[in-house]
């Protein structure tokens, strides 16, 4: 009997063991869970950006906000005011049909080429997109530089600053250029010279240039900007009577080097049949010389031509202003937001 009492005592101690240790491991796992959730509540609070926390921080900083902002005003103003007004003359054009010449051409290519090229001339069709040579040439660093240079506008373009309406008169940077003495001073290092070279005057006018050409009408668009309107205007009709001057005498030393070629081959020639070709191939190229001769507006023909500007095109003044006070504003903002996010930290 005793025995079989210290038998159950025995088996309910040991449930009863089992049991409390297996209650336990769960209600640690739980308490552990427990923990964590809270400190991840926790951290998610402080993470989280209130919105009338931020609010009370920019009201409480408002001063250094309007302080900045009407810094910045005041600073967009002087800056909008100091900047010279920039005129654009525009001028619109449109190619110059080549048909005659082109078709006299094509048409002797299709009715002896084969002669032609049996005698070692190439025809070819007679044609090319002038045009697009043209645009290519007016941006050309040869070509403005040679533009600058037969006009002088090297001063012009390098030491003017400002354009004085009442006068009439360009204001020349005093630090770049002396009037009195017509002499360079401006303070440059070396391989720069006090003189600008024509390089420099080149990517200065390319800056102040700009040509476009609409794709659906062909017409081309070319622009010159600068501090006078009346010298923006008559540099536009420069440069457009410089463009047709220099593509039509191209065009005369083509069709007279033409010329004396087929003059000088036509002594050799001994077949009759060619000699037909050479006198027609002498006709329109005579016929293209004199083409070159009665047409000014050569490659480019004006629809539109520049007009001197009433009005300013840049700067833009109260555009200027606004962008100025907002980012004053904004970077104000972002400074009292810094400094009261630092003392909460500390």
């Amino acid at each position: 009997m005793e025995n079989n009492k210290a038998s159950n005592m025995e088996d309910n101690t040991g449930s009863n063991t089992g049991s409390s240790t297996g209650n336990n491991i769960p209600l640690a796992q739980q308490q552990l869970l427990f923990a964590q959730m809270q400190q991840s509540q926790l951290q998610a609070q402080d993470d989280e950006i209130d919105l009338g926390e931020l609010w009370g921080a920019i009201w409480a900083g408002k001063l250094t906000i309007i302080v900045f902002s009407v810094i910045f005003a005041v600073a967009s103003i002087l800056f909008a005011l100091s900047q010279p007004n920039v005129y654009k003359a525009s001028a619109i054009l449109a190619p110059v049909s080549d048909k005659g010449g082109a078709d006299g051409l094509a048409a002797l290519a299709g009715q002896f080429g084969g002669l032609a090229s049996m005698a070692g001339i190439n025809l070819g069709d007679g044609g090319g997109d002038k045009t697009a040579l043209a645009l290519e040439i007016i941006q050309s660093r040869s070509f403005i530089e040679s533009f600058i240079a037969k006009h002088k506008l090297i001063i012009p373009i390098m030491a003017a600053e400002n354009w004085d309406m009442s006068s009439g008169t360009l204001i020349l940077d005093t630090e770049l250029y002396d009037e009195a003495n017509k002499q360079w001073i401006r303070d440059v290092k070396a391989p720069k010279k006090p003189e600008p070279s024509s390089w420099e005057a080149y990517t200065e006018f390319s800056e102040l240039l700009s040509i476009s050409q609409d794709k659906t009408t062909s017409m081309i668009t070319i622009d010159i900007e600068y501090f006078s309107p009346t010298m923006a205007q008559q540099w536009l009709t420069w440069l457009i009577q410089d463009i047709n001057h220099f593509m039509r005498d191209q065009a005369q030393e083509e069709a007279q080097d033409s010329i004396d070629y087929l003059t000088n081959q036509l002594k050799n020639i001994q077949v009759s049949s060619m000699e037909t070709v050479f006198y027609q191939l002498i006709e329109e190229q005579t016929k293209n010389m004199m083409l070159t001769m009665v047409k000014a507006e050569y490659v480019l023909k004006t629809i539109d031509p520049a007009q001197v500007p009433d009005e300013k095109d840049s700067p833009k003044r109260a555009l200027i202003v606004v962008l100025g006070t907002m980012l004053g504003g904004m970077l104000s903002v972002l400074i009292v937001l810094i400094r009261y996010f630092s003392k909460k930290e500390k």
